[in-house]
Parts: structure tokens; sequence; C-alpha cells
């Protein structure tokens, strides 16, 4: 390993203890490193504009900077043992290229704020990547409920046939929930939207950095103006994010989970697309819906990130290196979402629908609701109404599961599903 940022002179070194230390970092470093480069540039940058740089120092890191980036891009530059962490490798490839004026780069910064304005840019990245897949998520969904509008199917409570419903209804449910979902992250997104970059160790530096222009150049919206507050936002906002990509998952695995049993034998109401099957290694006869497994399952990976990066921050103010492992659960709950938000669309979109299996589903019984509101409606008390069609008497002769479909005309109910004005909603996202 190359010499750390924080050696002294006095410092005794434990290869075993060191390896310790750094942990997973070197491999997570590796995913924020583009980030931890944009925001060396916008850094050095700044110290331009306050005459800590000259131009010309200013343009050989810029240059170095872009070259180093493009270098990581193409895998000619790895971060391997040599190096401590992201931050250490930035530096030591600076001062390899230019000597000593790369050592000058970690003015007026500390890995502290090197970490948190990368981990922030990661994150609003990953966000907004979660969104696109939210508001894709609900136009398949949209798409499907109006082609299959008044298709019917059972609905169910507890597991158990209730009353008629419709494809219509159910695609509809998870059209909606994405797009508050989208919503939700839209509005996460401007929570974090504040540069930590400045602020170093926590308690501000003695040069006049020009914190919002260099907040602007990253791209964020305002600057994050206390120092103590800025180390004790991390861990806070990445539970946050984490938190949100759950809702997204939530969402999923109840996706997931009605595809695994729709899609079976026993219900039969639906197919997976080919691709999103496998075969059975043993089993001739066997297609398992592998990929709607992992999307239910998915939900746990990001649950369990963020209650690891909640019991690590019961912390007092001020830096503690045991930030450094929120790192980890971050980047592997936002990047377990992504993954899984990408392909959610190509499966609503891939379904089949096998209507005279789930038409065969609706008996009888399942008219009984329709029919205690008939009589209520005429004038029989309900409960009175309701006890008459459970003793099994008052039938309607006529009832259908169309007509139960037909009749449900509340706002949102099968009759009545205001795909527009989800639609108009998610519109709104795409503005």
């Amino acid at each position: 390993m190359t010499s750390m940022l924080w050696i002294k002179n006095d410092s005794v070194l434990d290869q075993e203890l060191l390896d310790f230390m750094v942990g997973e970092d070197r491999d997570l470093d590796a995913v924020l490193m583009p980030h931890d480069i944009r925001a060396t540039i916008a850094h050095v940058g700044g110290l331009r504009s306050i005459g800590l740089l000259t131009e010309q120092e200013h343009a050989s890191l810029v240059s170095a900077l872009d070259a180093l980036l493009l270098e990581f891009q193409s895998c000619d530059f790895v971060l391997d043992d040599r190096f401590e962490d992201g931050h250490s490798a930035i530096e030591s490839y600076l001062v390899d290229q230019l000597g000593d004026l790369g050592k000058r780069v970690h003015l007026g910064r500390s890995r502290n704020d090197q970490v948190l304005v990368s981990t922030r840019l990661f994150m609003k990245d990953a966000l907004r990547e979660l969104q696109s897949s939210a508001v894709q998520c609900a136009h398949a969904a949209l798409r499907q409920a109006r082609a299959h509008e008044f298709v019917p199917m059972p609905g169910y409570t507890h597991m158990q046939r209730a009353v008629p419903s419709t494809v219509g209804l159910w695609m509809a449910s998870f059209a909606e929930s994405f797009v508050d979902n989208a919503l939700l992250l839209e509005s996460t997104i401007d929570w974090i939207d504040s540069c930590p970059l400045g602020t170093a160790a926590g308690y501000g530096v003695n040069v006049p950095l020009p914190r919002t222009e260099v907040a602007t150049e990253l791209g964020f919206d305002r600057i994050q103006i206390n120092p103590m507050y800025a180390q004790a936002s991390r861990g806070k906002f990445e539970a946050h994010a984490l938190s949100v990509a759950w809702q997204f998952m939530q969402d999923v695995r109840r996706l997931g989970w009605d595809l695994t049993l729709f899609a079976s034998a026993e219900f039969g109401f639906v197919s997976l697309p080919a691709e999103a099957t496998t075969g059975s290694s043993i089993m001739p006869n066997k297609r398992n819906p592998d990929v709607a497994e992992l999307l239910r399952a998915g939900a746990g990976v990001v649950a369990g990130a963020m209650a690891q990066i909640q019991n690590i921050t019961s912390l007092p103010s001020g830096y503690h290196r045991d930030l450094q492992l929120t790192k980890g659960p971050l980047i592997r709950g936002l990047q377990s979402a992504t993954r899984a938000g990408a392909i959610v669309p190509r499966v609503i979109e891939g379904l089949t629908f096998h209507a005279d299996r789930m038409l065969d589903s609706i008996d009888p019984a399942l008219l009984a609701t329709d029919r205690a509101v008939e009589l209520a409606v005429s004038g029989v008390p309900f409960r009175d109404a309701y006890r008459m069609v459970a003793e099994g008497g008052a039938a309607s002769e006529n009832a259908t599961p169309q007509q139960s479909i037909r009749d449900r005309v509340s706002p949102g109910a099968c009759a009545d599903l205001r795909l527009d004005e989800i639609e108009a909603r998610l519109r709104s996202l795409n503005q």
C-alpha cells in the first residue's frame, strides 16, 4: 500500500490492522470514483477562483483529473491494494503526474467531506435512475390496465376469493403506486440536494471557499450550511434514500408475490414472459418464475441495508470511523433496487392474461356482496341484507361477473378506474 494520507513520522503500521480498517473501501470506492473525481475537479476550480491556484495550475490539475477518469473508465487505472481508498488514489495519481502540485489539491477539504459529496452525488444519480424506472413501471401497468380494463378476475382478501374484480383494477393499483413512488423519489432528491463539500472534517476551514459556486457546478440546489450537521447527516440521508427505495421495492415485492401465485398451475391466471422463467435442473416439466421470485426478495435486501445504517448511526456529534460502514449497505441497497427497477417494466409488458381461466374462477358465491348492496339500496338495512344473503336467501337471478363489474361505479372501482387521472399525475412527472 502506498503512503496513506494520514501518515505521520511516528506512525506505527500493522498490516493486519490496516487491512481491517480499510475493509471493503477500495471495492466500494470503485463505484464512487467517478463522483469523487468530478467533485475534485469542482474543488480545484473553487481554489482557483479565490486565488489559491493559478490558471495554469488549475488547468494542469483538471487535465490530469480528466485523464484519470478516462483511465479509470477504461480500466487502465485500477483501484487496487496500492491505495487505502479512492481519495488516496486520486491524490497519489496527481502527485505522480504533477509532483508537488498534486499535493496541493487537498487544501480546504477532508476525506470526510470528500466521501460525503461523492456519496451524495451517487445517491442523487441512483434515485433519479430509480425514479425513471418507477415512471416506466407506471406506464407499463397503465397500458395493461387499459388493454384489459374490463377482463374479469377474482378479487381476494385473506387469500380467499371475495368479489369479482378485473385485470384493469389489478394493474391500475400498481400504476398508481408506482406514480406515488416516483413522486416520493422526486421529493427525496430535492431533500438531499445539498452540497457538503467545503465543510472539511466538520468544523470548516481557514480559507473563504466559494462553496455555493462549487455546489452549483456539481449540480446541487444549495449548500449544506453547517459543517457539524454535514457530518451528522452522513447515515441520515443514506437511511432515508434507502427507505424510499424500499417503498418502491415493497410494491415490486407485491407484484412478485402476485405473479408467482397467479402464474402457478393452481391459478393459471397469467403467464410470465418466457425469458423471465427458467427450467428445473432435474424436472423436465418445470418452468420456474425465477425473476418474479427474485423481485419479491429484493425488498428484503434494501430493508436490511437500511437497518444496518440505522444501527450504525447511533452516535454523538462529530465524525466517527463507524460511519465508514454506512457506505457498503448504501451502495448495495440502491444498486439492488435500481437493477430490479430496470427490469420490472419488461416483466409487466410481457405478461399474458388467461381470461377464460380467471372468469371460470368467479363462482356465484362471489356475487353475494353485490346482492347485499342491491337490497340495501332498495331500502333493506344493510346488516339485515347481509344476513339474508348469508343465509342463502334473496339471490339475484341475473347476476353475472360482468354485471357486477359494470355496477361497481364508485370512483376508482372496476367500472370507473379513473385511468386518465392516474396518467395525468404520471405525465406531470415527465415535464
